[in-house]
């Protein structure tokens, strides 16, 4: 059931997107060669709790299988979901990076993808072309358009530069939790689809490849990489649709 959100409620969900978008911010500049990926989970958890609020995606999880840590970091090959460990980053390594928050009862989740030092020509092509998908996505996420159109525009922006959206894991309604309705796939026609109406709040987030776009799974229960070993880039904003056009909720203030 898609939870449409009251005004009030968008404003305090703004709140945490924020947290969520310094919080990104504060850290991606820390980001270097030598740098565990470690290190980053706790300075990124330190800095949540020091402005109020909790990282979301600790413990999330069903009974047994509960993601262990603050964020989400997938190196190169990794799509998402990635656990942070004694893993050092190196020079020409791409990194994603995945930030859910609570404050005071609201969600905000985004994620962006950036360069470990000097990076190849075609990381820098695949984080700049993700990061497109994304802000053509949300041009379309405005009421009375369809979730297809989201994907689509997604898609098609992947596609004429001959790389592929993940189909496996996709965008979703938050706010109120951490993962809502509707699902967001990166990939769709225009028209199909749940119709898109005043007081959605959604995370849009294009996963996208450089090779094929199909995913393995890790031992460890989490990380999601690459079926081909090839690089992946991962973008994410939470966007709140209005009754004429929409807002970027985890731009920093």
């Amino acid at each position: 059931m898609v939870i449409i959100k009251t005004d009030k409620e968008i404003r305090q969900i703004k709140k945490s997107c924020q947290l969520t978008a310094n919080t990104l911010q504060y850290i991606t500049e820390k980001i270097k060669p030598g740098l565990k990926t470690i290190e980053i989970d706790k300075i990124a958890e330190s800095f949540i709790l020091k402005n109020g609020g909790k990282p979301s995606f600790k413990g999330y999880g069903d009974e047994g299988n509960e993601f262990p840590s603050s964020v989400c970091i997938s190196i190169n090959d990794e799509i998402v979901h990635g656990i942070p460990g004694k893993r050092v980053l190196q020079e020409g390594d791409i990194v994603s990076i995945d930030i859910g928050t609570y404050l005071n009862g609201y969600y905000g989740d985004s994620a962006v993808t950036v360069g470990v030092g000097k990076i190849s020509k075609v990381a820098e092509k695949l984080i700049k072309i993700t990061k497109k998908c994304l802000f053509e996505g949300i041009k379309k996420a405005i009421s009375g358009n369809s979730i297809g159109d989201i994907g689509n525009a997604v898609q098609t922006v992947a596609e004429e530069n001959n790389f592929s959206v993940v189909r496996e894991f996709v965008g979703h309604g938050v706010g109120l939790k951490v993962h809502e309705d509707p699902q967001i796939p990166n990939y769709g026609k225009p028209k199909t689809g749940l119709k898109l109406e005043q007081g959605m709040v959604i995370a849009i987030e294009p996963m996208v490849n450089q090779g094929d776009y199909r995913t393995t799974s890790s031992d460890d229960g989490w990380t999601v990489k690459t079926a081909d070993g090839s690089l992946s880039a991962h973008f994410e904003h939470t966007i709140a649709i209005y009754e004429k056009g929409n807002e970027i909720l985890t731009l920093c203030n």
